[in-house]
């Protein structure tokens, strides 16, 4: 195994050298909960395995459509330690999205922290509409602080209730305009366009020359048939490095 960039420069990096892990991409979704559900299935928190298959196979479903069997199985698929989930965990049980509602209402009040806050935020992410007007003050008062970090997720959240959430509207766009972080503008954006997709023809006619790759594509996807903006489009399709 090569420890590139520094073995290029004939830097030696002392390690243990570990042979690739097998892939399990070629498991069904029942043989891969299978794994997950098995006692002697390695949960990498105790030795040479680290990772270990538990891990390997919570990837497998990440990269999936939801597999509703992975819910009963949540609960015992912590650390050893019982301080965190394991990896992929969180993005698993994301793809699952409002199907895990249910179950995380027993989540959110158990007492090992890792599953509490797990439960807590896939709660938040798909909240009902009475929590239309906290999630909007709440918005509001990220901008009143020059919060920069955090709103975009209470933007993804309110974007699910599409026009109903329309409040949020003049924070979102004072969000698109001034945040210093430009990974979350095509946050910002998506959620205009779903609460009021009015008045964007100049945000993602700007979002051709954004720096972030995301919100590029939103502009490809939506900025108005102008000359400008077609041009911009043939630039952009012939650029090695966009």
């Amino acid at each position: 195994m090569s420890f590139e960039p520094w073995s290029r420069f004939g830097i030696e990096v002392p390690g243990r050298r570990f042979p690739p892990r097998p892939s399990l991409d070629g498991l069904s979704d029942e043989e891969l909960l299978l794994l997950l559900a098995a006692d002697d299935t390695e949960s990498g928190t105790t030795s040479g395995t680290t990772s270990g298959t538990k891990a390997d196979a919570l990837r497998a479903l990440a990269g999936r459509e939801p597999a509703e069997g992975l819910l009963p199985l949540v609960p015992s698929l912590g650390t050893g330690n019982g301080r965190r989930p394991l990896p992929f965990l969180r993005r698993a049980v994301d793809r699952l999205g409002a199907l895990a509602v249910p179950a995380a209402r027993g989540w959110a009040v158990d007492e090992r922290e890792w599953l509490a806050r797990l439960g807590t935020d896939v709660l938040a992410d798909h909240p009902g509409p009475e929590a239309i007007p906290g999630l909007v003050a709440e918005l509001a008062d990220q901008w009143e602080a020059r919060a920069w970090c955090g709103p975009d997720e209470t933007a993804k959240r309110l974007a699910r209730f599409g026009p109903e959430a329309a409040d949020a509207v003049p924070v979102l766009r004072a969000y698109w305009l001034h945040t210093p972080h430009s990974y979350e503008r095509a946050d910002y954006l998506q959620a205009l366009a779903a609460i009021d997709p009015t008045g964007l023809d100049d945000a993602y006619t700007e979002s051709l020359w954004d720096c972030e790759k995301r919100t590029r594509l939103l502009g490809i996807a939506s900025a108005p048939h102008r000359p400008q903006t077609m041009e911009r489009i043939a630039v952009l399709r012939d650029d090695t490095m966009r």
